[in-house]
C-alpha cells in the first residue's frame, strides 16, 4: 500500500495538478498550469520516496513481529526480550487471532495503554507488562478499568510475563478483564504457532496410523472469549476437545473433529 500511494501521489503531483490547472483555470491559469509540473516535479519525487521509505519500515517492523512470536518457546525467551519488543510480541498474538491492532504508544515503560485491539466490533484496551518478579496488583487494574468509559472501549486485557495477586484476581469478577499470565500468553502463542504448521513445545504425540492420516485440525477461537484454544483431554471419557488457553478464567469449549 504504501509503495502504491508513493506512485500514485507522484503521479498527482507531477502531473495532475497541472493537468487540472491547464483544463480548468482559463485563460488566466492555463499557462501556469503547462508549467507547474516542471515546478513541483522535486515535491513529487521526495513525496513519493517518503511512502516508499514508510513502507519498508512497516515491512521491516511487520517481520520483527513475527520472528518474536515464532521465536519464543518458554517463559524466559518472554522475560528476556525488551518491553519494546514485549509489546510488539503481544500485538501479534492478538493479530494471530484476528484483532485489528493499533500500538498506541501511550504506554511505555511503566505502563499505560500500549495496544487497542479491535473485532467484531469491539473495541478494547490492552496494557503490557514484563514484569519479571513482581506480581501485578489491583492498583494497576483498577487503573485500566478506569479507562474504559474514558476511550469508549469494551473490554481490558492485562499481560504480564509473571503473575497477578489475588485482590487483582477478585476486583476482575463480573468485569470485562481479562488477566493473562506469561503462561496462557504462551500457551496462545503454541496455538497459533500450531496453526501455521508449527509444532508447539511439549505437544502430546498424535496417533499414527491410517485411520488418523490427513492434515491436523486448525485450533479454533474461542466461543466465549473470542480467544487462542488448545486440544485437551477429558480424563474420565478420555475423549479430546478444545478448551479456551485462558481456563480457569474462561471455561469456553469446542468439541474436537476428527
Amino acid at each position: 500500500m504504501g509503495i502504491l500511494a508513493g506512485i500514485v501521489a507522484f503521479l498527482l503531483i507531477r502531473y495532475g495538478i497541472g493537468a487540472w490547472l491547464s483544463a480548468a483555470g482559463g485563460p488566466l491559469l492555463g499557462p501556469v498550469g503547462q508549467q507547474i509540473g516542471s515546478i513541483t516535479a522535486p515535491f513529487a519525487w521526495i513525496v513519493m520516496f517518503a511512502c516508499w521509505l514508510a513502507a519498508a519500515v512497516s515491512w521491516a517492523n511487520a517481520r520483527k513481529r513475527r520472528s518474536l512470536h515464532d521465536t519464543r518457546r518458554d517463559l524466559d525467551s518472554l522475560a528476556d526480550i525488551s518491553w519494546r519488543e514485549f509489546e510488539m510480541l503481544v500485538g501479534e498474538s492478538f493479530r494471530r487471532q484476528g484483532y485489528d491492532v493499533l500500538e498506541t504508544g501511550l504506554g511505555g515503560k511503566d505502563g499505560g495503554i500500549d495496544l487497542i485491539v479491535s473485532k467484531g466490533g469491539r473495541r478494547e484496551l490492552v496494557q503490557c507488562k514484563q514484569w519479571k518478579r513482581r506480581q501485578v496488583g489491583v492498583a494497576t487494574v483498577r487503573e485500566m478499568w478506569g479507562l474504559v468509559d474514558h476511550h469508549r472501549a469494551d473490554a481490558v486485557h492485562i499481560v504480564s510475563v509473571g503473575d497477578f495477586t489475588a485482590d487483582a484476581a477478585r476486583f476482575t469478577s463480573g468485569k470485562p478483564i481479562h488477566l493473562i499470565t506469561g503462561r496462557e500468553l504462551l500457551d496462545r502463542i503454541r496455538a497459533a504457532q500450531t496453526g501455521v504448521g508449527r509444532a508447539p513445545a511439549a505437544a502430546p504425540l498424535q496417533p499414527q496410523g491410517p485411520e488418523h492420516a490427513g492434515p491436523a485440525e486448525a485450533p479454533p477461537l474461542c466461543p466465549v472469549c473470542a480467544g487462542a484454544m488448545l486440544q485437551r483431554h477429558n480424563r474420565r471419557s478420555g475423549e479430546t476437545f478444545w478448551g479456551c488457553a485462558r481456563y480457569p478464567q474462561c471455561k469456553g469449549t469446542k468439541p474436537a473433529a476428527f
